[in-house]
């Protein structure tokens, strides 16, 4: 039997996205998203400013990439989102308020029902949808699936 080594990653680990100006974004996910930068650095090969960014809730990142054109790749129009869960529908409306007083556009909030819940999109400053949303419950669906399935 093969033993598996503790310092590697399954499963999914991150999504990348292009940004303009990393230290914008880095605001920007830690205002709306309640992110920090788990790690840092500049590419080795070319100088480009990577940060990994978490809510620390589970082993799982966004990667955010400068680049000075995103060339057309963008998390936006009517489906492409980032979505976040947050406690409760009053914190979908505060957020949803805060981004409009900063002349951030969002769509928003409603409320969809079982399974979609509460919700509204706030764009991030490169086009990007971040979805906030209450009553999901996608973690718990695939803890539930995760534990119906034999191993």
């Amino acid at each position: 039997m093969e033993k598996t080594d503790p310092h590697r990653d399954l499963g999914a680990t991150h999504v990348a996205l292009p940004v303009r100006h990393l230290d914008t974004s880095v605001a920007f996910y830690a205002k709306y998203a309640r992110m920090q930068v788990v790690h840092r650095r500049a590419d080795a090969t070319n100088g480009t400013q990577v940060a990994w960014i978490s809510d620390l809730t589970r082993p799982f990142v966004v990667v955010l990439i400068e680049q000075p054109d995103l060339g057309g790749a963008c998390l936006g129009g009517l489906f492409g989102h980032l979505g976040i869960g947050v406690e409760s529908r009053s914190e979908v409306d505060r957020l949803c308020e805060l981004a409009k007083t900063e002349g951030t556009m969002t769509v928003g909030p409603m409320d969809y029902g079982y399974p979609v819940g509460y919700w509204a999109y706030i764009v991030d400053p490169d086009g990007h949808n971040l979805e906030i949303s209450f009553g999901q419950e996608v973690g718990f669906t695939v803890q539930a699936k995760a534990a119906s399935t034999p191993t």
